[in-house]
């Protein structure tokens, strides 16, 4: 079923779910469209009230329940950035008014609740946004042409690197932080599955592989330095049904914070995607290094232009398959192992736990396509195989 469309010049009445923490930057992003009459906030969702001071103005409507909001207000479309065990429900009760969504990375904490949450918002006819705002730059169509076009060569896999600093308050921010379950749900809060789930997602489209039945095969090696339940020191590699590598690695415990990014290896270049900086470096034989800079569509403006003007997504529920299917793996791997205390140290003054030499690992990783393990890491634990269970065809 097509979604239905919005009159021209009308601007999308929008309820968001969830306004505090990565919410604050969905209202600055929603009082950006609104300013250019592509969107209107009609509604707030949040178990407390914000004040109008917090908020920075005038509040729409508020209201801790969230099915009633998107009822009284006649919203269109809601943005859903609450914790990532509510997401499955919170969309499937907007998809069953017929209201749209642009709901937050991680879409689901597990491939099962994806799944469902996937055939609800399809059996309802709704447009579905997934939000990895990486994937609507326009990088990447660039880099496709490029790789297309011969520039690197064969491609012989697809590296990413997110190496981040974190202060060990960052997994005290929410009851659910740094949490692999939480009251026996699924959270799947770790390093690959949140913070730095855009390499992840980012590397899949760069190797063509964004479908669930996409994935042939997935290894994962999960550490954490910091006390928590979930991995802050990770990485995993994909093998694709095509035969393609797509291996990526992180850590929260970084030396000094640094630009993720993506990389695209062939048999004569490379090119290598910042995709927080929409920043492009080509590096192929007999030429001098390029470097190119792009824009990027804004997630909430195009489904707002969707909806308007019949304008495709850019990042449908079926196009993050082959990412829940890593954090499936991730979530059904055995628990993040603890690094021994000598491995990391805490800096001074900063609140946060480092590993010397990760930060070259990372980049060795994305570098190589390999494991921490097979760089001779001596903390690393054997990767868990994951193969993915048969997935549903729609």
């Amino acid at each position: 079923m097509s979604a239905p469309r919005t009159a021209p010049g009308t601007p999308l009445p929008v309820v968001l779910a969830g306004a505090r923490g990565h919410g604050r930057w969905h209202v600055e992003n929603i009082r950006r469209l609104q300013a250019k009459g592509l969107v209107r906030l009609v509604g707030i969702c949040e178990p407390t009230p914000l004040t109008e001071d917090e908020f920075g103005g005038e509040l729409p409507e508020q209201s801790a329940d969230f099915g009633a909001l998107l009822d009284s207000t006649g919203a269109h479309a809601a943005v859903i950035c609450t914790p990532i065990p509510t997401h499955t429900g919170l969309a499937l009760t907007a998809a069953s008014r017929g209201v749209h969504l642009l709901l937050e990375k991680p879409p689901a904490p597990s491939y099962a609740e994806f799944r469902r949450m996937a055939d609800g918002v399809a059996a309802a006819g709704v447009a579905c946004q997934i939000g990895f705002q990486s994937l609507g730059s326009h990088a990447l169509p660039a880099i496709r042409d490029l790789v297309a076009e011969g520039a690197v060569g064969r491609v012989t896999g697809v590296g990413g690197a997110g190496a981040w600093v974190r202060p060990e308050a960052y997994f005290r921010r929410a009851p659910w932080a740094g949490r692999r379950r939480l009251d026996g749900v699924d959270v799947v809060d770790g390093a690959l599955t949140n913070p730095l789930a855009h390499a992840v997602a980012t590397a899949l489209a760069l190797a063509g592989s964004t479908r669930a039945e996409d994935v042939a095969g997935i290894e994962t090696e999960l550490l954490r330095a910091n006390d928590i339940e979930s991995d802050d020191t990770s990485c995993v590699r994909v093998t694709t049904v095509q035969g393609g590598s797509v291996t990526v690695a992180a850590t929260l415990c970084a030396e000094r914070a640094d630009e993720p990014y993506v990389v695209v290896h062939g048999t004569s270049g490379r090119i290598t995607f910042w995709y927080k900086q929409d920043r492009v470096l080509l590096q192929r034989a007999d030429h001098g290094p390029e470097e190119l800079r792009f824009g990027r569509t804004d997630l909430l403006e195009n489904l707002a232009a969707h909806l308007r003007d019949g304008i495709p997504l850019l990042v449908t529920p079926d196009d993050t398959g082959a990412f829940m299917q890593v954090v499936e793996a991730i979530r059904s791997a055995p628990d993040p192992a603890p690094l021994p205390a000598g491995v990391w140290h805490r800096v001074p003054g900063e609140d946060r736990r480092v590993v010397p030499g990760v930060d070259a690992l990372v980049a060795a990783a994305a570098d190589r396509l390999s494991l921490y393990s097979e760089l001779g890491a001596p903390w690393a634990r054997p990767a868990y195989h994951h193969l993915p269970k048969e997935v549903s065809a729609r």
